[in-house]
């Protein structure tokens, strides 16, 4: 099976909240994925399959050259058969297609290889504060 990547992919609250509990290993939330996305992104990346919504990327943006990606997520079924990377590489294109100069990601330590290997970012210097 091939997946299929929707910049801006039409998705409902339901699948998504589904995937997100996948993804993530919790429970299923009642997140409005919807209000969230139309208010504070720049777009979004659907994988599907099938019909299946099986990827999902999230690309808020301060509304100039800085665009960072969220919730990148791929149903653990479909895991290391390179959605996850397509998934950001759409986002990546997508943000240079509105003129961001910049994408920007954090991450567990667990998840390092992928974002340094296969999606090709680069180690910088940052900060954070837990709130």
């Amino acid at each position: 099976m091939t997946a299929r990547y929707e910049w801006r992919g039409d998705f409902d609250n339901a699948a998504l909240n589904a995937l997100h509990a996948d993804g993530f290993g919790h429970p299923v939330a009642r997140t409005d994925w919807r209000a969230r996305l139309e208010r504070h992104s720049l777009g979004w990346v659907c994988a599907r399959e099938d019909g299946r919504l099986i990827g999902f990327v999230n690309v808020a943006w301060d509304g100039g050259v800085h665009a960072f990606i969220l919730d990148t997520v791929v149903a653990r079924d479909c895991r290391s058969r390179g959605v996850g990377a397509a998934l950001v590489a759409t986002a990546a294109g997508e943000a240079r297609a509105a003129k961001c100069q910049w994408l920007h990601v954090d991450f567990e330590e667990q998840l390092r290889s992928f974002h340094f290997d296969a999606c090709g970012f680069r180690e910088t210097a940052a900060g954070l504060i837990a709130l």
